[in-house]
C-alpha cells in the first residue's frame, strides 16, 4: 500500500525513499553524455526516459525482470547518427528500447517525395531514412519531478523536440511522460504542431519493443484482430507463430504483419504480451482515433529477439502511398494533433 503524503513524511526525511525521478547523464562507449530520467514507482517499476533521443523510453523493468527490448546497438548518442547513410537504413544502429519515436514527417521505409509545399526552388524533393528523423533529435528538457494532488504522487517529466530546417518543415513535439507514485502504468501524451506557415506532412508512429526475460518461447500476443490487412513475404516462408512466440532462431527474417484491430466500447485499441510462466503481462492501450493503424514485428532473431507493436498513423505503403491516396495528413499553420498512450504492467 501506497503511503499517503504525511504518513511518507513522518516515515522518512527523503521522499526518494518511496520513488522519484532523477536526471543522470550516461557517461561511457556510445551512450555517453545522454542526459536520462531515471523513474522508479516504488512498486517495483522502473524505467528510463533518455532525454537527449527524443525523450523516448529505454530501459525498462517490474521488480527486476525486464520488458524493455535491450538491443546490441545501446542507447547511442545522437550526435553519432548518421541520418541518410545505409540508404536510409542507418536507423538501425541507434535502435533500441521500450519505445522509439518514428516521425515527424515520415515513417516506415525511406523514399523521395516532393517538396513543393515549401516553396523553395533549389529544394525540389525530400529523401526519408527508414522511420524518420524525431528518434535522434534531443529534447529541450521543460521540467521533472514529483507533485502531489492531495495523497496522490505524480511522477512526471515534460520536454520539446523540435524537428526543423529553413526552407522546409517546422514541427514540434511536445512530450509528457506520467507514472504515479506505487503505479504500474507510464501515461504518455504526445502533441505534434506545426510551428511554421506552410502546409507539412506529419506522420507519427511508436516503435515499442518487448524483449527477454518477457518474451520468451511460449509468450503470447494478445490483441482483439478484425484481419489481417497485410504481411511480409517472409511469414509464409518461414511461418513462425505471431500469437504464441517461439524462442531465438538463428538467422530469422523480420516477420511484419499489419493487423486491423477492434476497438472497444470507449474507443481504445489495446494490445498485449503475456508471460504466463514470468507471471507478467505488459500491455499498450491507445484511442483507436489517434492512432487508426497497427504492426506487429516479429524480429525471433538470436541476438536481435524482440517483439515490437506499433500503433501508427498511417498504413504500411508510407510516405508516397499516403499522398497518392489522400490520407497523408497535413498539419496547417500552427495546427496540432495530441496522442495518447497508456503502457500497463500486471502481475499474474
Amino acid at each position: 500500500m501506497t503511503p499517503t503524503r504525511r504518513q511518507l513524511a513522518e516515515l522518512t526525511g527523503d521522499p526518494a525513499a518511496a520513488g522519484g525521478v532523477r536526471l543522470v547523464t550516461l557517461g561511457d562507449g556510445a551512450e555517453r553524455g545522454i542526459r536520462t530520467l531515471e523513474f522508479r514507482t516504488g512498486s517495483g517499476l522502473a524505467f528510463d526516459v533518455l532525454v537527449d533521443r527524443c525523450m523516448d523510453i529505454g530501459a525498462a523493468e517490474h521488480a527486476g525482470r525486464s520488458f524493455g527490448w535491450r538491443s546490441p546497438t545501446g542507447f547511442r548518442h545522437p550526435g553519432l547518427h548518421e541520418n541518410a547513410d545505409e540508404d536510409g537504413l542507418s536507423w538501425l544502429r541507434s535502435f533500441s528500447g521500450l519505445m522509439v519515436t518514428a516521425g515527424l514527417d515520415h515513417t516506415l521505409f525511406g523514399g523521395e517525395v516532393p517538396a513543393d509545399t515549401y516553396r523553395y526552388p533549389p529544394r525540389t524533393s525530400v529523401r526519408h531514412g527508414l522511420h524518420g528523423r524525431a528518434g535522434s533529435l534531443p529534447a529541450r528538457l521543460t521540467g521533472y519531478g514529483e507533485r502531489w494532488d492531495g495523497d496522490r504522487c505524480v511522477l512526471w517529466a515534460e520536454g520539446e523536440v523540435r524537428q526543423a530546417a529553413i526552407f522546409a518543415e517546422n514541427l514540434r513535439l511536445t512530450r509528457r511522460i506520467e507514472a504515479d507514485l506505487g503505479g504500474d502504468e507510464i501515461r504518455l501524451t504526445d502533441t505534434v504542431t506545426n510551428a511554421g506557415f506552410e502546409p507539412t506532412p506529419h506522420m507519427f508512429l511508436y516503435h515499442i519493443n518487448l524483449g527477454w526475460p518477457l518474451l520468451d518461447e511460449g509468450a503470447r500476443f494478445e490483441a482483439d484482430i478484425r484481419e489481417t490487412l497485410w504481411q511480409t513475404d517472409s511469414v509464409a516462408e518461414q511461418g513462425a507463430d505471431h500469437l504464441t512466440l517461439p524462442g531465438p532462431v538463428p538467422g530469422f527474417v523480420e516477420q511484419v504483419y499489419e493487423h486491423a484491430l477492434n476497438p472497444d466500447a470507449q474507443g481504445l485499441h489495446r494490445v498485449a504480451v503475456v508471460n504466463d510462466r514470468l507471471g507478467m503481462k505488459v500491455s499498450v492501450e491507445w484511442r483507436a482515433a489517434q492512432f487508426p493503424c497497427f504492426f506487429e514485428w516479429l524480429n525471433l532473431r538470436s541476438g536481435n529477439y524482440a517483439v515490437g507493436l506499433e500503433p501508427s498513423t498511417h498504413h504500411v505503403g508510407g510516405d508516397a502511398a499516403a499522398r497518392e491516396d489522400g490520407s497523408m495528413i497535413w498539419l496547417g499553420p500552427q495546427e496540432s494533433r495530441t496522442y495518447q498512450t497508456t503502457f500497463r504492467v500486471e502481475t499474474l
